[in-house]
């Protein structure tokens, strides 16, 4: 990996954060790839973009290239990834760079993908073009966290999904649980679905809630739809034959064993939905990345209501989970707040509105 180099000047960032708006267009379609952005600059200040298309389509050089046509001789390509530069479903990036007449490239970051890893820089290097890494590089990184962690670790980025009443309860004690949050919460976690790769319930959701885990009411524009492909449905036990989780992947073992297979089967992001049992297991195992929970306006007062974890939890204060909010907002009547572990070194969520187009 090359050293990181200085961030450039203000239109290095003007376009790099176009680009990175540019990619947020193609999150929920890109994965297992990469969800990239790219801005082509001609001298004279004219641009074009692309953003990375279905697997097996453009990626979003290519797109943004095409978009220039002539008109990218001489110019600028600005992208939040390292080009490619080994064929895989399509042919190398970098050399439809350098037969487009690109004469220099800035990058976000470089990719950690092994195949990649700093050959995209080099053979534009060998090429003859000028190639700036590191132009808005903490805000690509965070954009394309689920992704980086997949390419370093083999293992899918974990959501965990939680709601709950503002007093921690999940549930009536007669086990009522529809609906704590309001239609905009619910919304938003459609939303939150649409950009997983797979969800994973424990049985004895499916067994009591019979969900059908598909992506229904996300209202959000900046959002791409999946054009029909539903996340993969991961049922952490057996399911009932009749259950509407059906077509499902019926997983057991070890969390660990479960996410290294997840991971090699191409699942980037991970959704977990629960129950309690099962939200618990992966919180004490350390295996969440991001906590999103959904707090309703709304008090069951009293110990009886089941909480949002089930299971043995810290005995002594000292022994207390501790990590920081990143995120707080309201959505309807309800308030979305994200965790992220200490050791995450990571901001907001990057695909939040106010991210998704350049200041």
């Amino acid at each position: 990996m090359s050293s990181i180099e200085p961030a450039g000047d203000a239109v290095d960032r003007q376009c790099m954060a176009r680009a990175i708006a540019a990619a947020a267009r193609s999150r929920c379609v890109a994965p297992p790839n990469p969800w990239v952005g790219a801005v082509v600059r001609t001298p004279d200040g004219r641009t074009y973009e692309g953003s990375t298309e279905r697997v097996g389509g453009r990626h979003a050089e290519v797109v943004a290239l095409d978009a220039a046509g002539a008109d990218a001789l001489g110019a600028t390509l600005y992208v939040t990834l390292e080009p490619c530069a080994h064929h895989g479903r399509t042919p190398p990036c970098a050399d439809a760079v350098v037969a487009a007449g690109i004469t220099r490239v800035v990058v976000g970051i470089e990719d950690p993908d092994p195949a990649v890893s700093g050959r995209g820089v080099a053979a534009l290097r060998a090429a003859g073009v000028t190639v700036d890494v590191g132009v808005q590089a903490a805000q690509v990184a965070n954009q394309l966290r689920p992704y980086l962690k997949h390419r370093r670790t083999g293992r899918p980025w974990v959501v965990l999904k939680l709601a709950a009443s503002t007093d921690g309860r999940t549930a009536a004690p007669n086990g009522t649980s529809q609906w704590i949050t309001s239609p905009e919460a619910r919304a938003d976690g459609h939303r939150l679905r649409a950009e997983s790769d797979a969800i994973l319930v424990g049985a004895g959701t499916v067994r009591r809630d019979d969900p059908s885990l598909t992506v229904r009411d996300h209202h959000d524009p900046m959002v791409p739809e999946r054009g029909g492909l539903d996340p993969r449905r991961i049922v952490l036990g057996t399911a009932p034959l009749d259950a509407a989780v059906h077509p499902c992947t019926e997983v057991k073992g070890e969390l660990t064993d479960v996410l290294d297979q997840l991971g090699e089967e191409g699942v980037v992001q991970l959704l977990v939905e629960g129950g309690a049992r099962v939200a618990g297991e992966f919180h004490r195992a350390g295996l969440v990345d991001r906590y999103v929970v959904y707090l309703a306006p709304a008090l069951f007062g009293g110990s009886d209501a089941p909480g949002l974890f089930a299971g043995a939890g810290a005995f002594d204060i000292s022994e207390v989970w501790r990590g920081r909010f990143s995120s707080v907002e309201r959505v309807g009547d309800d308030l979305r707040i994200e965790l992220a572990p200490p050791d995450r070194d990571d901001d907001h969520d990057a695909g939040r509105p106010d991210d998704r187009e350049p200041s």
